[in-house]
């Protein structure tokens, strides 16, 4: 018990001292909570009542963390400046704020926000990019839509960041970071973390979801962007990210998502869908589909091409032949 106090209040220490908007009150009440949760627990005779006010205080400040609310106007990164929108017109649907970036560099690009359509009868499948920069437990889960008659459209779910803010998992427990649906191109979603970012590895599955699914995938998914492009929400390291938040939109055709800790050690979460058979393998063994999945080096020779997204994807298991 006394375990999961000292973490609690820790928590709750480093809550007070980063989300604080006024920064003095949030050191002072930083360095204060500890204090007095070690004079209670000295001074109280009561265990009982000494662990009960010690969690008061950790439910106080949780209280408090709850009414935050992520800013909608603010000093946005360039690469997040806009939040993008749809309308649904029967089949048909306008994208508003779809990101179609040229780079140079990783921070030296052509911002370029475009309106695109698409049509939903032309909807074939969903595919599914695993990003990963480091560890092998640890990845970005990036969803795509094909369509017959046009180029794919990407949806990833990031951290909307202010000026001057970088990404931190640690920073990412805490309100620093506001969510965001990013909708692009994959010649910018994609070619951004094969070609232009250092140390960064991609990797392409086809998925055996239908075109009637993915139509109600996809919707989903635009449903959650408008609602974000009005009512900010915050990114969560742990129950609010570009993993977790893909669930509710999987579970639209009312099949219950069975969890699985692969999500939250979402480096697996290809493997996850290859237990459940929900990636098409072409009949190989996981080890052997992951390889061949790997794209970074067909995504730096496609780079500038206006076909990049079927070149990445020839050769690759799941995918038809003439790709």
């Amino acid at each position: 018990m006394f375990a999961i106090l000292a973490l609690t209040v820790a928590w709750a220490t480093l809550a007070l001292y980063l989300d604080m908007r006024t920064h003095w009150l949030g050191v002072s009440l930083a360095v204060a909570l500890p204090v007095v949760v070690t004079v209670v627990l000295l001074t109280v005779r009561s265990r009982v009542l000494a662990l009960a006010a010690c969690f008061g205080l950790f439910a106080a400040v949780l209280a408090w963390w709850l009414t935050l609310s992520p800013p909608n106007d603010s000093a946005w990164q360039a690469d997040v400046a806009q939040t993008p929108w749809a309308e649904v017109n029967g089949d048909k649907v306008t994208l508003h704020s779809f990101r179609n970036f040229d780079y140079v560099t990783e921070t030296n690009y052509r911002p370029d926000w475009e309106t695109h359509t698409v049509d939903l009868a032309q909807l074939q499948g969903v595919d599914l990019f695993m990003n990963y920069w480091g560890s092998p437990a640890i990845a970005h889960t990036i969803l795509s839509f094909s369509f017959a008659n046009s180029l794919p459209v990407a949806i990833s779910i990031e951290t909307r960041k202010q000026v001057g803010q970088t990404y931190s998992a640690f920073l990412g427990f805490f309100r620093q970071f506001a969510l965001v649906y990013i909708i692009g191109d994959e010649r910018d979603i994609v070619r951004v973390r094969t070609n232009y970012r250092q140390g960064e590895d991609l990797y392409l599955y086809h998925t055996r979801i239908t075109s009637a699914r993915a139509r109600n995938i996809f919707l989903d998914y635009l449903k959650s962007a408008n609602e974000l492009h009005t009512n900010p929400q915050w990114y969560n390291a742990l129950t609010s990210n570009c993993t977790v938040d893909i669930i509710p939109h999987l579970e639209v055709m009312g099949t219950k998502f069975a969890w699985d800790w692969r999500v939250l050690l979402n480096g697996y979460a290809d493997r996850m869908a290859y237990d459940r058979g929900r990636l098409t393998d072409d009949g190989l063994p996981f080890d052997e589909l992951k390889r061949r999945a790997h794209i970074n080096d067909a995504a730096k020779a496609a780079d500038q091409a206006p076909d990049f997204s079927r070149r990445i994807r020839i050769g690759r298991p799941g995918f038809a032949a003439n790709n």
